[in-house]
């Protein structure tokens, strides 16, 4: 369950699209800020995502991540530079709030806005360059340590140290986890995948991947996702 006392963000973090290897751009560098920041559907005012396909928009309009995973990467891989909050480009972080914790359709006040958890990340091959690390992308979709994205129900200014208040759980048991389980371990599972067709307060685009699997009877290539543009 979501711990019942209030949940503090840290800083604000946001970022401009920036050249992260030759020909590569990506606004992963989000930096703190030191004021309220309006955030409006499209997210936090003067943030930038260089791939707004498969980045950005409504329903990955904020995206949050749990300081408390730092600790196990670096166990796992060392005191890497990126290793510490920020470095998965996440707009905000906190402690105390999982995977396992949070449920898709959970709805927080946020300073004065109202969000809503729309999807976890679905991690891609620029984490492979912005850590240095070959196959970070599969090392964060094997953990479980994804972090997650918010729709803006309620547009409105937002300040570092804010609340972070949930309000009201709309599908308590569609955790996090549970949808990672789905995706990543228990891939066919044709009840769980239905049940994803049909939840509503989830993304339209992973109920759109939940009928495909469901109408090919086969999971999706991850190959482009996670190992980028120079691999077949």
């Amino acid at each position: 369950m979501i711990p019942l006392a209030t949940i503090r963000i840290g800083p604000i973090r946001i970022g401009p699209a920036a050249e992260i290897a030759p020909g590569v751009l990506s606004a992963i560098g989000k930096h703190p800020v030191d004021r309220a920041l309006r955030l409006s559907p499209e997210g936090f005012e003067g943030d930038q995502q260089a791939d707004r396909r498969h980045h950005g928009g409504p329903e990955k309009a904020v995206h949050h991540y749990n300081a408390s995973h730092y600790p196990a990467w670096r166990a796992e891989l060392g005191d890497l530079s990126a290793l510490q909050p920020g470095g998965f480009g996440e707009n905000l972080s906190s402690e105390g709030l999982t995977e396992r914790d949070v449920a898709v359709g959970d709805r927080f006040r946020l300073g004065r806005a109202l969000v809503e958890v729309s999807q976890a990340r679905q991690p891609c091959w620029k984490l492979n360059l912005r850590f240095g690390v070959a196959d970070m992308a599969r090392r964060v979709q094997d953990s479980g340590r994804t972090g997650w994205y918010y729709r803006v129900i309620e547009p409105g200014p937002v300040a570092p140290g804010d609340a972070l208040e949930l309000l009201d759980r709309r599908a308590p048991d569609w955790t996090l986890d549970r949808l990672w389980r789905n995706l990543y371990v228990d891939r066919l599972n044709r009840a769980e995948l239905a049940a994803m067709a049909e939840l509503e307060v989830l993304s339209e685009s992973w109920r759109k991947l939940a009928r495909r699997r469901l109408d090919n009877a086969s999971v999706e290539d991850w190959n482009a996702r996670l190992n980028g543009r120079s691999n077949p």
